[in-house]
């Protein structure tokens, strides 16, 4: 077998996979096309068979070529285990606890509280897995992860208990794009607009999976919409500068900062009883809490309601 590591020939894999071009691959991985190609060939040779198709675009991988590519995903996922197994066994004196949240959602709810909770428990470990939201709730259920930070805890397995914050609001941005635009106005007053109309824009939104997209999903049903959607993302701070960009409305949580600017867009507060959202951290209804366990959740629920006073 080449010498060559397999995490490289990996990487040297997507490069002309993604580029379907050996000279821009070579280019993007800072390597010679000569070398590139010499590399591949080499791997061909020994394996006596093809593993990427070149006779037409888009390049793509021969079912070989598929076998030999999982083999290498195997390898560096068995390394990255070990890695952990070690770190494990090496931080013997540190308690691990494995967390759930998606990206954007642990992007500014995390530094809430962790930092703090993580000040007074020096001996303990965060392990976070960033996955949409299913997978968390899944992941919780079969004890595979300690905890699942989310939002709309009304929606969740009854097998997982869950602490919130109580409900908060979304708001709407609105472009110079939408016909409810309104001139150089900052803020539109909460209750002017009626909820259907704002599900008639063309809308920017969450991807499917996500826990805003669900409700609004929800909305569409309920008021019998059929949505304009011009684009969609995993990740909120996308689909926000988008909308500032002049796309197309988006609804987002208010505890994700935009800032006022009534010469592009609008900003609109949806009535609290016409869409609303609580934070939450759940873990499995037969675990036992330890003092470590109760200290995390304490911190979560104190710097969140310190942070959002929002809807009470």
């Amino acid at each position: 077998m080449s010498k060559i590591g397999s995490q490289d020939i990996l990487y040297y894999i997507d490069a002309i996979l993604k580029y379907s071009n050996y000279g821009k691959a070579a280019k993007s991985l800072y390597i010679s096309q000569p070398y590139l190609t010499q590399v591949i060939k080499r791997v061909e040779s020994q394996l006596n068979c093809e593993l990427i198709t070149r006779n037409k675009l888009p390049y793509r991988l021969t079912e070989q070529g598929k076998i030999y590519y999982q083999y290498l995903t195997s390898l560096e996922n068995n390394y990255a285990k070990l890695l952990r197994e070690i770190s494990d066994v090496s931080d013997i004196d540190k308690t691990v606890i494995k967390i759930g949240v998606l990206p954007s959602l642990g992007t500014y709810l995390l530094p809430l509280f962790l930092p703090d909770f993580l000040g007074m428990n020096p001996n303990c470990r965060i392990e976070l897995t960033e996955v949409l939201p299913e997978k968390s709730e899944r992941l919780t259920q079969n004890n595979e992860l300690d905890f699942w930070i989310g939002q709309n805890s009304r929606n969740i397995s009854p097998n997982l208990n869950s602490v919130n914050w109580g409900r908060h609001r979304y708001r709407a941005v609105i472009p110079r794009c939408c016909d409810l635009y309104q001139k150089d106005v900052a803020i539109i007053p909460e209750g002017s607009i009626d909820i259907s109309k704002i599900l008639c824009q063309r809308l920017v939104l969450t991807s499917k999976g996500s826990a805003i997209r669900k409700q609004i999903d929800q909305l569409l049903n309920v008021y019998k919409v059929e949505p304009i959607i011009i684009m969609e993302s995993t990740e909120i701070n996308t689909i926000l500068k988008l909308a500032t960009g002049n796309l197309g409305l988006t609804i987002i949580p208010e505890s994700v900062y935009v800032k006022e600017c009534p010469s592009d867009y609008n900003i609109y507060p949806i009535p609290i009883d016409e869409l609303s959202l609580d934070y939450f951290i759940a873990y499995h209804n037969e675990r036992t809490l330890t003092s470590m366990d109760n200290d995390l959740i304490n911190a979560f629920l104190t710097h969140g309601q310190n942070q959002f006073d929002i809807g009470d």
